[in-house]
């Protein structure tokens, strides 16, 4: 499992969801598509019924164009029935073995993150403000935070060759009302 992965790591994604509560112990559904090789997350949605054609129109909206992958990752779950099955088309769906988080492993280890990193912390009031959360984070995992698995990349400039800074100035910009940190560097002009 781990070779096919490695060996066909660019032209597969996965998905999964996760649930949460807001203040009123309501729950939310959250789902996300994820590019395995960069770790770029696609796409992400919010939902309190997630029911297979709900789930077959957000693969519409990360698959726009007919572009997607050559094989999807997801588990068993009812919500990927004939409807996601349908929109996937050309797409192989790779299902996971039942009770085996692992082999959807790097989509695991987000939801993880986003947990641990963002939503412990914040008190969410409704729908409308965990898709503000979501997407904010997916930005900031995208585009700022570097990835372990992906040799310290970060995924939005994963085929870009690091330079190293030599002096400068470093300027941070909060994100997330300060529960992240946006840095960049300002070099000096002689």
């Amino acid at each position: 499992w781990a070779t096919f992965l490695k060996n066909q790591a660019s032209g597969i994604w996965a998905c999964d969801f996760t649930v949460v509560n807001d203040w009123l112990f309501r729950q939310w559904y959250i789902f996300v598509v994820m590019e395995l090789k960069t770790r770029r997350i696609v796409h992400t949605g919010i939902t309190k019924y997630p029911t297979d054609e709900w789930t077959a129109q957000q693969l519409r909206e990360a698959t726009p164009w007919g572009k997607g992958p050559k094989y999807l990752i997801r588990d068993r779950d009812k919500k990927y029935a004939t409807h996601f099955s349908a929109v996937a088309g050309s797409i192989k769906e790779v299902k996971t073995p039942y009770r085996t988080p692992q082999a959807n492993g790097v989509c695991e280890r987000f939801m993880g993150s986003l947990r641990r990193e963002c939503i412990d912390h914040i008190l969410i009031h409704d729908d409308k403000h965990l898709r503000r959360v979501v997407t904010d984070y997916a930005a900031y995992f995208n585009q700022e935070r570097p990835h372990q698995g992906i040799e310290q990349r970060i995924p939005d400039q994963y085929d870009q060759t690091r330079s190293k800074p030599t002096s400068g100035r470093i300027t941070s910009k909060a994100i997330l009302g300060g529960l992240h940190h946006s840095y960049s560097h300002t070099a000096y002009l002689n």
